[in-house]
Formats: C-alpha cells, structure tokens, sequence
C-alpha cells in the first residue's frame, strides 16, 4: 500500500483491469483500507447511488457507521446524457464546469432546462431512498464519500463541497477505482482519497475495474438500504 499525505492506493493494483467481481468486493477492499484508521472519528458513510451504494454498504457494515444517501446527478449534455456539464447535489446547490460549457455552446434555454432536469431527479431520489427519512447529520463527524469510481471527479466535488457545508470535521473520498488525473483532481479538495485501482490510461472507464458490472437499478438500491436497515445502518 502507498500513502501519501492526501492519496492512498494499492501499488499493486495500479494500471491492472478486472481487479474486483464487483461493487461489493470492491466495497470490501475500501473497507479493509479504511478499517485500520486511527483517525476517523465518528463517520458517517455518505453512499453516491446507484453506483455508490454497494461498497458504501460494505464500508459502513466494517466501520459499525450509519449510511446516508449523497445524491449527486450529472447536468446532462443535451445531446449527450451520459456526459455532463455540472452536477446538482442533494441541498440544491448547482456545480457548472464553466470551461467545458464554453465549447458546448449552449443556449441559456438549455443550460437551464438541464439543470431543471438534474434538479427534478435528485428531488425524486431523495424522496425515493430516504422516504422522508431524518439522514444523519455531517457536523464535527467524518464524512466518507462514496462513489464505485472517478472518472472526470466533477460529481464528486460537488458532492464534496455539499458535504462541507454540513460542516464535517474531515471529508475522505474512498472509490475502488479512478483515473490519476481524476484522482489528483479530487485529492486536492478532499483531506484525504482512498483509491485501490488508479490507472493512468487516458483512455478510462470505470467499468473495467470489474469482472461483473451493471448499471443498478432503482429497485436494487432500495434492496441494499433495507439490508442497511436490518443491519441499524440506516
């Protein structure tokens, strides 16, 4: 295991593909990274769906931590959706990534419609997984974040500058896999980025960390949340 002062990786896992079964094995590696730290506190494992709910639920089982949903979703490239522009967190706020917006050249009608969009989609996730449920509160705790990978890092930081106005003693990124440039994005924003698998292909797709890989479903992360309840997590 290397460490530096802001980034901790599996040296031996670095440039290698399929390295996890899936989401759940990979939550098992994070798990056993983060276990053995003196240093977190009280954490509150803060799980970006659908992707991020597997190994979110992995760690907070190991850490004996609740699990609360950090819905993030992407301001989508109208005529590309699984690319984005921005993201919107679960307290509303609104991320742009101004310079890549400035070669996309949208229209205000667009760049608002698609905020609009984001903004109806978290409102019906949160709903969806909470259930109007109280979620535990970040202040003066360590707020782990989530996610199955990094790609680019933009949802990430937004998740991350959502979780500090919640004013947390510590934010820790812990992902099983994500570019070197994403990867040093992030850690630059966050105290501390746990990440097993970082390659630095400039070709990346989080997808190819796994042997086994889907994208979830709704249903299947409202499954995984009544495992959280049963086991106190949530």
């Amino acid at each position: 295991m290397l460490e530096s002062s802001r980034i901790i990786e599996d040296r031996a896992m670095r440039d290698r593909l399929g390295v996890f079964e899936d989401r759940t094995d990979a939550g098992r590696h994070l798990a056993a990274t983060l276990s053995p730290m003196e240093t977190l506190g009280q954490p509150v494992v803060c799980a970006i769906p659908a992707g991020g709910v597997p190994p979110g639920l992995e760690v907070a089982r190991a850490l004996k931590a609740p699990l609360r949903m950090a819905v993030v979703r992407k301001v989508q490239i109208p005529w590309n959706p699984e690319a984005g522009f921005g993201a919107v967190t679960w307290d509303g706020r609104v991320f742009l990534n101004r310079g890549l917006m400035a070669g996309l050249h949208l229209s205000d009608a667009e760049v608002s419609a698609a905020i609009a969009k984001a903004k109806s989609n978290v409102a019906e996730r949160l709903e969806k997984f909470s259930g109007g449920r109280q979620e535990p509160g970040l202040e003066g705790r360590t707020a782990i974040l989530i996610d199955d990978g990094l790609a680019t890092g933009y949802t990430m930081l937004a998740a991350i500058e959502a979780a500090r106005a919640e004013s947390p003693r510590k934010v820790i990124v812990a992902v099983p896999t994500g570019s070197l440039h994403a990867v040093n994005f992030i850690a630059r924003r966050a105290d501390l980025v746990v990440c097993s698998n970082i390659r630095t292909s400039p070709t990346f797709a989080v997808a190819q960390a796994y042997e086994r890989w889907h994208d979830l479903t709704d249903q299947e992360v409202q499954e995984l949340l009544v495992q959280a309840r049963d086991m106190g997590l949530v």
